[in-house]
């Protein structure tokens, strides 16, 4: 559903709230590890969610990414989605046809409308520090021994 890059956003963003509420700043290499993302590509995801005002970075002994503790509650899934695949997720045909609406529908377009209407709600509602909570009490992961969960 979300792209590869999208997906290491939303990771990179809950590992660097978890930090954040434990006044720590992750540097490059430590939040791709933590994520299992290649770092040259964990690189341009963060610069683009520094971009859009998602996280903030500070250079230095002391630098590394961090999310102002304050805005971790009011950063929600959309703003991640958003910043790097853009609002087309809620347009998408699941079919990935380029000429897909109600007019003219593919074969799974009612179906699928549901699911993506289910999507837009949990992007909307769920917000950073929400997802920090399973992480810290060990209920969650970021990443497993085996990727592809």
């Amino acid at each position: 559903m979300f792209s590869k890059a999208c997906e290491y956003g939303i990771r990179s963003c809950i590992y660097i709230a978890t930090q954040s509420l434990n006044s720590k700043r992750p540097s490059i290499k430590e939040i791709a590890k933590e994520v299992g993302s290649p770092e040259p590509f964990t690189a341009k995801i963060l610069q683009k969610l520094v971009k859009n005002n998602i996280i903030e970075s500070a250079k230095g002994p002391s630098g590394g990414f961090f999310i102002n503790t304050e805005n971790i509650s009011k950063i929600i899934l959309r703003d991640i989605v958003f910043s790097i695949d853009g609002p087309d997720i809620y347009k998408n045909c699941g079919l990935g046809m380029k000429e897909c609406s109600e007019v003219k529908p593919c074969p799974i377009h009612n179906q699928f409308k549901i699911i993506k209407n289910g999507l837009k709600e949990m992007l909307d509602t769920t917000n950073l520090h929400q997802l920090t909570l399973g992480l810290e009490g060990g209920m969650t992961f970021l990443k497993t021994e085996i990727e592809g969960c």
